[in-house]
């Protein structure tokens, strides 16, 4: 976040550099005590600002800093996470179903800081220079023609936590740099030809003013003349030293068309036309100027997608920590539409951006430092503590500082657009992302000594198997692979629920709200028996995943729901489901509908609501277990005995056997019942008549 202290200006050299740290370093005390003004640059890192009043020139800047660079750390600064506590990922979701929760966040949630910061290795100092730049964003309306909303979604928690650390809202909100998508551009620029080519971009207001194509021979006559005056400015440009002698001799010196000079700049004199005519040329000019104009305008409207475009056409290895969200949100706000799939995603932003590395991943490759962070947090700030202690600790042991060093560089006569740096500013915590990283890379084996200057460590041998593999949550335990879209198990990861069937999982909700998971459990125990279900997870307070241990479950539980739903007899009031049940609006469906669900563009806080606002308005694509199950396609009642002309199966250990029932609920005494719950059966049946 940005912070309200600035560094003072100091003598020459032009240059400066802050924080340097290495295992030789000595640091002064943060609390400033030391010679004078040096001791306030030793407390923080020079980040450079960057708003829309000098992105033009950052940009220059940092082009010749990429360009250089060995890599370039990455983060962003985000409006919010989750629109509800269901859309967190969880250990659970399947790969699917976690990328579409991920897509949601990134299509909901605005993106307010941008940080970048190359690091280019210096062999003469056999060190790092970093040099991180925070933009701030804010999409406004940039373009006459755009009807765009520009809404987002704040969450409070995300919000109160930014201006925990002194995030500057003003600044975001007056100064942010708004952007449009390469796809916003395109779009942008393909209606501005449509109107040229139909003739309706002109600047005219009045209407007299315009002159109709109406003829054919008017039409020739124009396209004719764009014709000529295009190879007139062709020539122009390429012959840039012109004297009289050329302005008498060049093809275009006719007695119709003169090049002559007009307020020093080239221009041609028109001779023979007819006042229709040159009425013709001059809407035809002005149509080119007005559509040059528009185009600049869209072009200087994408804004800071020019960072993006300056990485990816730099194709230099990006470095972020648990970068996945951050990643999609590039994709979302500098791309276009994240796709439906996962695979789509990982493909389509490894053409743009072919090179990525995720320090959270290359925290498991090392067993070293696996043994380091055990027990502790595997968040950037806790890393950054734990591998980078020069910047945390005011006196530090030699032998526990980083062997990697790394310096900041700032150029001095711009220290107006430098802040010290603090965590959770995306600029500082892309420096921070980028220090761990190196860091890492020693860890690795990776040595930096002979590292050609400009060298991409994309191209490392060491480095490469770890190279677009990005962990999609913390809590994911696996790695997306960018290069081919699929999904490959993290072998460190341990997991705290047994493998996942998915083919064996039910989701249920709506039911009573006093009703916790362990007694949903409960019940289903007591009908299908004590091992029947190996996991059941809360998605929230109204629903929850149940995992049966055999696939063959599932259908008789939703029969079983179904049959209960159905019949008003004492049996489905004493049976053991009838407490998930209670209410009438407890409904259930399998796995693919929840992540149908999840892929919802409804948004509703509980998921439950969203449920049933999801399943109320696409009946005829979700096949969701309706209240009245009997009226609902694709839910099939197979057996019951609770219906009086339902088929109904008795289930032994021995096998099925099938019989039929046509006795009142009046003959099956209560004890008949108490042992049937007693005994946990579903299913049961009494013969009442003798044979």
């Amino acid at each position: 976040m940005q912070s309200s202290r600035r560094l003072a200006r100091a003598p020459p050299p032009r240059t400066l550099f802050t924080r340097l740290y290495s295992s030789s370093s000595s640091l002064l005390p943060a609390n400033g005590a030391g010679d004078g003004a040096g001791s306030s640059r030793v407390g923080g890192v020079a980040v450079k600002q960057v708003t829309r009043g000098n992105l033009a020139e950052a940009l220059e800047e940092l082009r010749a800093r990429v360009r250089d660079a060995a890599f370039v750390g990455l983060d962003l600064e985000m409006s919010g996470v989750t629109s509800a506590p269901w859309r967190d990922t969880f250990e659970l979701d399947r790969a699917d179903v976690r990328y579409l929760k991920l897509r949601d966040s990134a299509q909901r949630f605005a993106a307010l800081q941008l940080g970048v910061c190359p690091f280019r290795w210096d062999p003469a100092k056999s060190a790092f220079v970093a040099h991180p730049h925070n933009f701030f964003i804010f999409p406004r309306k940039e373009l006459p023609d755009d009807i765009s909303s520009h809404e987002f979604l704040c969450q409070t928690t995300s919000i109160d936590f930014l201006a925990k650390y002194q995030f500057d809202f003003n600044t975001c909100f007056h100064e942010g740099i708004s952007y449009l998508s390469r796809a916003q551009e395109e779009e942008a620029l393909q209606k501005l030809n449509v109107l040229y080519h139909d003739g309706i971009a002109s600047p005219n207001t009045s209407e007299e003013e315009d002159v109709p194509l109406r003829s054919t021979a008017d039409l020739l006559f124009t396209e004719r003349m764009k014709i000529k005056f295009k190879e007139w400015r062709d020539v122009i440009i390429s012959n840039p030293r012109m004297d009289n002698h050329w302005l008498e001799c060049n093809k275009f010196s006719t007695h119709q068309f003169q090049t002559v000079f007009f307020k020093m700049h080239p221009a041609i004199l028109l001779n023979g036309f007819t006042s229709h005519q040159l009425k013709l040329i001059q809407q035809k000019d002005l149509q080119e100027d007005l559509l040059r104009s528009r185009e600049a305008r869209v072009k200087s409207a994408v804004g800071i997608r020019h960072v993006i475009d300056l990485l990816a056409s730099e194709r230099k290895l990006i470095v972020g920590h648990s970068c996945f969200l951050d990643i999609a949100q590039v994709y979302s706000k500098f791309i276009g539409p994240l796709p439906s799939t996962v695979k789509e995603f990982a493909l389509g932003i490894h053409k743009i951006l072919p090179y990525i590395a995720d320090t959270r991943h290359l925290m498991s490759a090392s067993d070293s430092v696996q043994y380091l962070m055990r027990q502790k947090s595997k968040s950037l700030s806790s890393v950054f503590s734990l591998l980078c202690p020069a910047f945390h600790s005011t006196v530090a042991e030699p032998s526990t500082l980083s062997p990697v060093r790394i310096e900041v560089e700032a150029d001095e006569t711009m220290l107006s657009c430098f802040a010290s740096g603090a965590k959770h500013e995306a600029g500082y915590d892309a420096f921070m992302t980028g220090c761990v990283f190196a860091q890492l890379c020693d860890h690795l084996d990776v040595k930096f000594e002979h590292l050609p200057p400009r060298d991409n460590l994309a191209m490392n041998n060491k480095l490469q198997k770890y190279i677009n593999l990005l962990s999609p949550s913390f809590n994911s335990g696996t790695s997306l692979d960018l290069s081919t879209g699929m999904e490959r198990p993290d072998t460190g990861y341990k997991r705290r629920y047994p493998t996942v069937l998915y083919d064996n999982v039910v989701l249920i909700w709506g039911y009573q709200s006093e009703l916790r998971p362990r007694d949903i459990k409960d019940c289903i125990c007591k009908v299908f028996g004590p091992a029947s279900v190996t996991t059941i997870f809360s998605i929230d307070s109204t629903a929850v995943l149940v995992q049966f241990s055999k696939q063959e479950s599932v259908n008789d539980f939703m029969d079983l729901k179904a049959a209960l739903e159905k019949t008003d007899s004492a049996i489905s009031v004493l049976h053991p489901l009838s407490t998930i049940l209670e209410g009438g609006k407890t409904r259930a469906a399998n796995y693919d509908t929840y992540r149908d669900i999840c892929g919802s563009s409804v948004s509703k806080y509980f998921f439950a609501d969203q449920a049933e606002a999801v399943c109320s308005s696409s009946k005829s694509l979700l096949k969701c277990e309706n209240i009245d199950a009997a009226d609902t396609p694709g839910v099939i009642l197979n057996e019951s005995i609770l219906d009086e002309t339902i088929p109904t199966s008795e289930k032994h250990a021995g096998g099925t056997k099938n019989v039929s029932k046509k006795e009142d609920d009046s003959e099956i005494s209560c004890q008949d019942i108490l042992d049937a719950l007693q005994d946990g059966k579903a299913l049961f049946d009494k013969r009442t008549r003798s044979t």
